[in-house]
C-alpha cells in the first residue's frame, strides 16, 4: 500500500470560521508538549452558533463530540449530561482543521518525530 507523495506547507491551515457546516465533521489537532512531537486529535461535529439561550452570540462556536451526535443528541439544557460540547469564539479556532488539513499538521509531526529520532540532517 502507497499513500500519495504531497508537498506540506510549513504552516497549518486551520478552517475559516465563515466556512463552518452545521453537521459536519471537523478535527481538533493539538499537542500535549511544546516541541509538538505528541498530537492529541479529536474528531467534532459543528453543531452551531450562538445555541445557548443565555447568550446567543453569534462568534460563539459548538462543536459536539462524534459519538452523541452520531446518537442523535442534539445541544439544549439536558444534552450536557450525556454528550461532550467545546465552545470556541471564532478567532479561538486555530487548532480545527477539515481532514485532509489535520493530516497535513499530522505528517509534520511525524516528520519532526523523525527527524528527532535521526537528528538534524
Amino acid at each position: 500500500m502507497r499513500f500519495e507523495e504531497r508537498e506540506l506547507k510549513p504552516y497549518a491551515e486551520p478552517v475559516n470560521a465563515q466556512t463552518l457546516r452545521q453537521g459536519e465533521i471537523y478535527f481538533s489537532v493539538q499537542f500535549a508538549d511544546e516541541e509538538m512531537l505528541i498530537p492529541i486529535m479529536e474528531a467534532w461535529v459543528f453543531a452551531g452558533r450562538g445555541l445557548d439561550a443565555e447568550n446567543h452570540a453569534a462568534s460563539r462556536l459548538y462543536f459536539q463530540d462524534v459519538e452523541s451526535y452520531r446518537q442523535g443528541v442534539r445541544y439544549d439544557a439536558d444534552a450536557a449530561e450525556i454528550a461532550t460540547f467545546q465552545i470556541q469564539e471564532e478567532d479561538a479556532i486555530n487548532h480545527i482543521f477539515e481532514y485532509e488539513c489535520a493530516l497535513d499538521v499530522l505528517m509534520r509531526c511525524s516528520l519532526r518525530r523523525r527527524q528527532r529520532q535521526t537528528g538534524p540532517a
